[in-house]
């Protein structure tokens, strides 16, 4: 019995199929797509983060699933921790190499495209594999709130709101349907809390979810505590007047 056609592109990352697919990438995708959902919401005031953020073990200490990468900018993931924990220490030093140079924070799309640079990297040669997960960058530059996206084939895109992991399609619906320009720093808040609540089977509760915001005035990449993110969850169900 002869092995299926695409068997011959299957395992080598430099080899395209007839129909133009790497399929080790789209393998990498799927990594994501299992992974727990992150999401960010970008307004004129800055920007939040919100994640879910099991513990894989009852008798495990909490993993920080928000990172901050320097004073005015952070990031989240879906996907494999251990890429996302070789990429942040990369994107770490890319910050601070940045700031003894130029003596400025580095701009959030610079480091998300170095970044994607190693991310691009690792679809071109033989005996590596695409690193399985992407992630959500949230800070403030000299020119304002941004919120990037990357995706293992090394692409990242600036967005308003984003969502990815399991659960993202219906996260997105929700951040569609209720998203504006017009909102502030506080009702971007209750937004990303609103979405992460209806997604989350269960609904969002402070030891599930971590949250962190960066702000234009401060210009602080800012991580809430557990009190924090009860506090902003009692308010949103309060308050909620989303759909």
């Amino acid at each position: 019995m002869g092995l299926p056609p695409s068997i011959a592109y299957d395992r080598a990352i430099t080899i395209f199929s007839p129909d133009g697919r790497l399929y080790q990438v789209e393998y990498a995708f799927e990594a994501v797509r299992k992974g727990y959902i992150s999401l960010g919401v970008k307004c004129a005031e800055g920007v939040v983060l919100a994640v879910l953020n099991k513990r894989q073990y009852p008798l495990a200490e909490p993993f920080d699933k928000i990172q901050k990468i320097d004073e005015h900018v952070g990031l989240t993931f879906a996907g494999f921790a251990s890429d996302a924990r070789v990429l942040i220490d990369r994107a770490r030093v890319y910050a601070q190499v940045h700031r003894l140079i130029y003596d400025e924070p580095i701009p959030i799309e610079t480091l998300a495209r170095r970044i994607c640079d190693i991310k691009q990297l690792y679809t071109q040669y033989g005996g590596v594999r695409p690193f399985g997960v992407a992630f959500l960058i949230a800070g403030v530059d000299a020119t304002g709130p941004k919120l990037y996206g990357t995706n293992p084939q090394g692409t990242y895109i600036s967005f308003y709101a984003h969502a990815i992991g399991s659960g993202s399609e219906e996260a997105l619906k929700i951040l569609e349907k209720n998203y504006s320009l017009e909102l502030g720093l506080e009702r971007a808040l209750m937004l990303a809390l609103y979405t992460l609540d209806k997604t989350i089977e269960g609904g969002a509760k402070k030891d599930l979810i971590d949250v962190a915001l960066v702000d234009v005035k401060t210009k602080k990449f800012k991580i809430f505590s557990k009190d924090e993110i009860e506090e902003q969850l009692n308010k949103m169900r309060k308050v909620s007047d989303f759909k």
